[in-house]
């Protein structure tokens, strides 16, 4: 299955739970593991607490991990640390299911970490059923 996100920002924490959550339901899966895998290289997959504010905290920083070079990227040079930011955070998450939804924490989301939008983003979605 795909799932296309579309971001509105430059740089944004967005919680796709229950986006997921819905395709389960459409597919019938009530356990199993679910792994989304994002085809792109200036986004991530993770898990986050949503607090009030925690999306700008996690922004602030990833934008303080990576330091500040002389960028050798041919394409764009000035988002190269997008790119690397990508591939530090993942670009694919698994999550158990159960009782049809992500097994979640009591605080934990699934988001996409979109680090050069605005754009849309696609995301495949796999599941192995439990037997």
């Amino acid at each position: 299955m795909e799932l296309t996100i579309n971001t509105g920002k430059k740089k944004q924490v967005i919680d796709i739970t229950d986006a997921v959550n819905r395709r389960l339901a459409q597919a019938g899966t009530q356990a199993g593991i679910c792994h989304l895998f994002l085809k792109h290289t200036t986004a991530a997959l993770a898990t986050a607490d949503l607090d009030p504010g925690t999306d700008l905290d996690m922004l602030d920083a990833f934008d303080k991990i990576v330091p500040r070079l002389n960028y050798r990227h041919p394409h764009n040079p000035s988002h190269a640390p997008d790119h690397i930011l990508s591939s530090v955070i993942g670009a694919s998450l698994a999550v158990p299911v159960k009782d049809g939804k992500l097994d979640l924490g009591t605080w934990q989301r699934a988001v996409l970490v979109e680090l050069d939008g605005p754009r849309e983003r696609d995301m495949i979605m796999s599941v192995i059923e439990a037997v």
